[in-house]
């Protein structure tokens, strides 16, 4: 009973955004400097396989020599260049807290908002961390606000089905954090966490996998994999159209295995981490949110678990954004 309530309101949530194209599938090889030897399917996975390999390099960030703060906003040029100018200075809004807990060393966390996030997606979490000692800087992800070209009224290239595309938007993503994080570890912070919702949960993940300065993530609406949350979501049923009749899914879940959580669940052993799901997310599939948790207990990984009352759009409505806000604050007050 109380599930199909959440099936109706989800639905109805979803709805509310109109502006949602069906884009023509592509392989998109020439983002990933891949040449077109006539098989890009098997170019792309083998392009994955090697960038999973050897992640540490393919997340690597080249040093930022152009920080730029003005009042609140930091702004620096991103480590992945795109043709879209707007889209290559990365965004981020400083929110500092109005004083420092008594005995505390300075604490920061990274806040990667959804995807489709406007400039106040956040921003309520932001200061709720603020006002509890925490830095909290909330970066803009490629393609979104600030960052998104004229031609876009939404962030589509982060989340789309060009492949290739997919996977150098998020990785520009990653290497924007990270050098969020080198910033901030410029100014003093040894005390680093990260935390992301949806898109953004995915990100982090990738980010404190290949950033050992985060010492504490915390990871709101989880997946083992990029490409299923896509084929399966409701936010993300015009993406799927796009990709219907060209690519299974198999063979997708291959090829954006280097975005994906599930390769590098090893690589965040021994620091703080708190996964969240919904118990009734239709974007984020429960059985999905279920397994990866599941691994994170098969590998003996510590970690603290929310699991909220709510769906996925729910997530942000009241009494369950409150719920949420009060997990993810407990988390870092506590263990970061």
């Amino acid at each position: 009973m109380i599930g199909s309530l959440f099936d109706i309101w989800e639905r109805r949530l979803a709805s509310v955004d109109t502006n949602r194209v069906v884009r023509p599938f592509e392989w998109g090889l020439d983002w990933i400097d891949a040449p077109d030897n006539g098989r890009p399917l098997e170019t792309i996975q083998e392009f994955a396989r090697r960038a999973v390999a050897g992640s540490d390099a393919f997340f690597a960030a080249p040093e930022v020599n152009d920080y730029e703060l003005r009042g609140d906003v930091l702004r620096f040029s991103s480590a992945l260049r795109t043709p879209w100018d707007v889209n290559n200075t990365v965004v981020a809004r400083i929110f500092h807290p109005e004083r420092q807990s008594s005995g505390q060393p300075p604490r920061a966390v990274v806040v990667l908002p959804q995807w489709n996030a406007d400039a106040q997606g956040h921003v309520g979490l932001c200061q709720l961390f603020a006002r509890f000692g925490l830095t909290a800087v909330r970066l803009t992800l490629p393609y979104h606000d600030q960052r998104r070209p004229a031609e876009l009224s939404r962030a589509d290239y982060i989340v789309s089905s060009n492949i290739g595309r997919t996977i150098h938007a998020n990785r520009q993503a990653v290497l924007d954090a990270k050098g969020v994080v080198d910033w901030l570890a410029r100014q003093g912070f040894e005390r680093i966490g990260i935390m992301g919702t949806s898109l953004g949960s995915c990100l982090a993940m990738l980010t404190m996998a290949h950033e050992p300065r985060i010492l504490a993530g915390a990871f709101n609406h989880v997946s083992p994999y990029f490409a299923d949350v896509v084929w399966r979501g409701l936010s993300t049923r015009h993406v799927r159209a796009g990709l219907d009749g060209h690519i299974a899914l198999d063979d997708l879940r291959e090829c954006w295995m280097p975005i994906s959580p599930w390769p590098f669940i090893e690589r965040v052993r021994d620091r703080r981490v708190l996964l969240v799901y919904a118990r009734w997310d239709q974007t984020f599939p429960v059985d999905l949110s279920r397994r990866f948790v599941d691994e994170f207990r098969r590998r003996g990984l510590e970690h603290d678990l929310a699991v909220l009352p709510c769906g996925h759009y729910t997530t942000g409505k009241a009494p369950f954004k409150f719920i949420d806000g009060y997990h993810l604050t407990r988390f870092f007050v506590r263990r970061l």
